[in-house]
């Protein structure tokens, strides 16, 4: 094989390399109220890696926006309620050898206010009894939500 042809092969693989080490960051918030979570079914997007599964409230992080700013917009957005205080609980890191690394910052509130929308862009919200919520079409084995409950 000659060295132009390696190289070539050497590049293409270190591009591959370089595209699946990029690192994406989003925010996800548990409301929390009379002893239940907010919840959001993502059933209104086609092509949504989410699609089906009913997940907290948030979104990825927009460029030159905080964890904090992010998770105050996307919970406005999404629910309408205004954080009025909220607790960042950690980052949780997924890696695939399909995605790139995502870091996703870990929030919960009980202090909230405002009218929650009854419409939402990305699915519908609901609000649902703690110990129901392992009951709901979730990731597997989704340990955020075991984690929070621990705290």
């Amino acid at each position: 094989m000659s060295l132009i042809r390696k190289a070539d092969i050497l590049g293409k693989a270190f591009k591959n390399i370089m595209v699946r080490t990029k690192s994406e960051l989003t925010t996800v918030c548990y409301l929390e109220k009379d002893d239940c979570y907010l919840m959001l079914h993502r059933v209104k997007k086609e092509k949504d890696i989410n699609k089906d599964k009913w997940i907290g409230i948030g979104g990825h992080i927009e460029d030159g926006e905080s964890p904090d700013e992010c998770i105050v917009r996307e919970t406005m957005e999404e629910t309408g309620l205004t954080l009025n205080s909220y607790a960042l609980r950690g980052i949780i890191t997924f890696v695939s050898d399909c995605h790139c690394v995502v870091y996703m910052f870990l929030y919960t509130s009980d202090d909230f206010s405002g009218v929650m929308n009854t419409q939402c862009s990305e699915g519908d919200l609901e609000w649902f009894k703690k110990d129901r919520i392992f009951d709901l079409p979730l990731w597997v084995n989704n340990s955020l939500i075991k984690h929070i409950n621990s705290l």
